[in-house]
């Protein structure tokens, strides 16, 4: 059968020509949403394909890291997720023979290259926003195929990892994200829907839900629970159950219709923009084999699901998610969830009451030891659009990672990106004047840079963001 993304296919087959010849294969992956679904794909692919394997996660590839891969002295490594950026560093572990690499990734790749490489930069396709990590592991999971093998159910966590990877332009998958879907829905694992557009509709009670919208902000709803209470209330419709509030997963077609037009006419009367009302209602991606009302429903929360665990040090169990474990795992899962939740809410608490500074070009925060590391770049991704931060120019975020060096997390928007920014340029060039090194994607990138240089780093950001935005 053939692949799903024909520019792919020689490189793919290639990779899998090779994962098939090797005894042992050991898996190595980034630990975010993406990264984690790019491993469940990964190894379900390897088992069903006869492959041994064990898996490894990592939060930053650097060459420390993959010089503790290469003491490993496994002949075959095949990085998800990672991989192409450190090219360089992994290309001398080769020479030397330390180990062959096989490579599924979407980031932008060093200057090295190596023979089994799959990254759709190098095909002309835009690993932003056309194909996620997930994306090209499940490309090389439908390689893997062999007799009686179809692997296109995987195309479920392929969605996930794309939507976790922010990579739905306007709340829509699009470009090779396309294919993978349709397969999804060929599959039965996956249905593609036009919905509210606000995360939390399967989990969330309906004041929250709306409460905490972030995707369309409605003066008097948003980010303010009487209101949003009140908005209800006046609806006309029985929006409570033994007391509780319903969730909109809850609500039948008509219900859910009232509350639409409803939320659609507050907005107009408020002021919001025509074509941010438009914004109100979206595509969706609901994962068939999964309850009604959970957070694997849908393919935003599943994301945020598996981004709680790995962003705690517990990658083990975003993967055990991944592949199946609907028990333990999963209650671990959310038990998990919930503490990121609530540090979510206080690091945005703390940004709201701290402010951020604004340069020429760009605003940013140092959040120092107050927001962990691990979950500043999401903060910095909910402070836009609240009071003092401004949609219209990217955000930088600092937080201490350890004593000799400070984590950098860059968030844009699509309105930017389509202006020339490029905050993987901008991360990249910048951190590595200061003696750091960083990159990632156009809308959002990530950068480490050594501590007591924050300072610079931000003026040369500045000045870079400046030059692309003219």
């Amino acid at each position: 059968m053939a692949g799903p993304v024909q520019a792919l296919e020689d490189r793919a087959v290639a990779c899998a020509d090779r994962l098939r010849s090797a005894e042992r294969v050991l898996l190595a992956s980034h630990i975010d949403a993406d990264g984690l679904t790019s491993a469940g794909i990964a190894a379900t692919a390897l088992e069903r394909a006869g492959i041994e394997f064990e898996v490894v996660f990592k939060k930053q590839l650097d060459d420390h890291e993959i010089a503790t891969i290469a003491a490993r002295d496994e002949e075959t490594v095949l990085f998800t997720d990672f991989g192409s950026g450190q090219l360089d560093a992994i290309a001398d572990h080769e020479a030397a023979g330390d180990f062959t690499p096989v490579i599924a990734d979407h980031h932008q790749p060093a200057e090295a290259d190596t023979e089994y490489h799959l990254n759709p930069l190098l095909e002309g396709l835009d690993g932003a926003s056309e194909l996620s990590g997930a994306g090209a592991s499940y490309v090389l999971a439908r390689a893997l195929e062999g007799e009686g093998v179809d692997n296109r159910d995987l195309a479920r966590l392929a969605v996930v990892g794309a939507v976790g990877d922010m990579q739905a332009v306007g709340g829509e998958l699009v470009g090779t994200n396309r294919a993978l879907v349709a397969e999804g829905v060929e599959a039965g694992v996956l249905e593609e829907g036009t919905d509210l557009a606000f995360y939390g509709k399967q989990t969330r009670p309906l004041p929250k839900l709306l409460e905490y919208a972030s995707e369309v902000r409605i003066p008097g709803i948003s980010n303010d629970q009487n209101g949003a209470i009140r908005f209800l209330d006046g609806l006309g419709l029985d929006l409570k159950r033994d007391g509780e509030w319903r969730r909109w997963v809850d609500l039948d077609h008509e219900e859910r219709q009232t509350v639409a037009s409803s939320l659609v006419q507050r907005a107009l009367k408020k002021g919001v923009p025509a074509d941010k009302v438009d914004g109100l209602v979206g595509t969706t991606y609901t994962l068939l084999a999964e309850p009604e009302g959970t957070e694997l429903r849908d393919a935003s929360e599943f994301s945020t699901l598996l981004n709680a665990t790995a962003r705690y040090e517990r990658a083990d169990v975003g993967l055990a998610v991944c592949l199946g474990d609907r028990a333990d795992g999963l209650e671990r899962a959310r038990k998990l969830l919930r503490n990121h939740r609530r540090n979510l809410s206080e690091g945005l608490q703390w940004v709201k009451e701290t402010g951020v500074t604004r340069e020429e070009h760009l605003q940013w925060f140092d959040a120092g030891e107050e927001i962990r590391e691990t979950i500043v770049g999401i903060v910095a991704g909910m402070a836009v659009g609240v009071d003092g931060v401004d949609r219209d120019r990217p955000i930088v975020a600092l937080a201490r990672k350890n004593d000799e060096e400070t984590k950098v997390s860059a968030r844009g928007t699509g309105r930017l990106v389509a202006q020339g920014l490029d905050l993987s340029a901008v991360l990249g060039e910048a951190s590595d004047a200061v003696g750091g090194g960083g990159g990632g994607h156009d809308v959002a990138a990530g950068a480490t840079v050594p501590a007591g240089t924050e300072r610079e780093f931000v003026e040369l950001a500045d000045e870079l963001v400046g030059e692309q935005l003219g």
